[in-house]
């Protein structure tokens, strides 16, 4: 049976496309790699056999990143035993700081190792260790890779399969006539896009529109706006019937969060996150933009330019004042236009054949070990 360790951990963005490549292979022996009080510890364990690892990001100042550096090598002496103790052929991951002692561990340990780069921009674990993986799969064609490795696969980022099939309206969202907008600010939170909603929402409210807030953990200004049609939570798992039924979104820029978006054909108002390594998010939120799905709203207090753009993108269904057409009846063609329904399956046909390909590899070495001793 094959055996497959995913390391992915922390955000949506990292997390759900894993979840999704799973799904497409419920035959094999998979466990995962993650770390403590995040995400993965709420929703993994439900499914996979989960294992910790001490491993933290490079954020910070010097001794920080001493601390981190220091982290590494125990974090790879971990993961090699965990391979070795479970019998490990082949392993994935969806970047972020929890793959660096993945994908040292498993070149340590002689193994094929797949990672998935979802961003316009490729984050700092795959232009630094992209080339030792026996190949990287690509969210977005236009991206750019440090040290390429011996494979590159253009899949589109992939999006777990309840995306791909009708899900209805939850219960607990407002009912009603007027639109549904939906904001979602990552699995994390964003308080500055928080802010920026709950400053502008209430003319949308007594409008007619109906908002669903998806605000995140740790949000210091929750329950500060209340109205019959404002719904406000933390999380859900539901969002693939939020968005269907959605007309319009307002989100952060992640790649994981815009695939989602696109398999639901939503049209959306991005607000990349302004500290974001590298600006992925803003590189994101432009590719996006440039086939007309979505438009660019960035962060600033008062949240202005946001209601601005919500009165223009929604105003002929609120009668507002904005001239027909509609203009989210193009915008949602064009976000559909996106969607990649096949990278969840593509990317674990790779995973097969990188398992076989290792099989037959070691298949051989047997051979010439028995051959060498007669």
């Amino acid at each position: 049976m094959a055996r497959l360790l995913i390391a992915a951990s922390g955000t949506g963005g990292h997390l759900f496309p894993a979840l999704a490549v799973a799904e497409k292979l419920p035959r094999w022996d998979i466990h995962w790699l993650g770390t403590r009080e995040r995400l993965d510890g709420r929703l993994v364990p439900k499914r996979y056999p989960l294992h910790w690892v001490t491993m933290g990001g490079w954020q910070g100042g010097w001794r920080e990143r001493l601390r981190r550096l220091i982290q590494l090598p125990l974090a790879v002496g971990a993961v090699e035993r965990l391979l070795h103790r479970q019998q490990i052929t082949v392993v994935f991951t969806t970047g972020g700081y929890i793959a660096a002692p993945a994908i040292l561990a498993a070149r340590l340990a002689g193994l094929p190792v797949l990672l998935h780069e979802s961003n316009a921009v490729a984050g700092r674990v795959t232009r630094l260790l992209g080339g030792c993986c026996s190949g990287v799969a690509l969210g977005w064609s236009s991206t750019r890779l440090g040290h390429p490795p011996a494979r590159i696969w253009h899949t589109g980022t992939p999006v777990r399969s309840r995306f791909y099939h009708p899900a209805p309206l939850p219960e607990w969202a407002p009912r009603g006539a007027g639109p549904l907008l939906v904001v979602m600010g990552g699995s994390q939170g964003a308080r500055g896009l928080n802010h920026m909603v709950r400053q502008q929402a209430r003319p949308w409210l007594e409008a007619g529109c109906r908002l669903v807030h998806l605000c995140g953990r740790n949000d210091p200004e929750m329950g500060s706006l209340r109205h019959p049609a404002y719904v406000e939570r933390q999380f859900t798992e539901e969002i693939a019937g939020l968005l269907q039924h959605g007309d319009l979104a307002i989100s952060r820029a992640g790649a994981g969060s815009i695939s989602e978006l696109a398999a639901s054909r939503c049209p959306t108002v991005l607000v990349p996150y302004p500290h974001a390594s590298d600006q992925h998010q803003e590189a994101n939120a432009a590719a996006v933009a440039a086939f007309g799905a979505a438009v660019i709203v960035h962060e600033n207090p008062d949240g202005g330019p946001l209601g601005r753009a919500i009165r223009l993108l929604l105003g002929s269904r609120l009668s507002i004042g904005a001239p027909a057409p509609d203009p989210l009846v193009a915008m949602a063609d064009a976000m559909g236009g996106l969607a990649r329904n096949n990278a969840a399956a593509d990317m674990a046909k790779v995973l097969e054949t990188l398992c076989r390909t290792q099989a037959g590899r070691q298949q051989a070495t047997t051979r010439r070990h028995i051959d060498s001793h007669g």
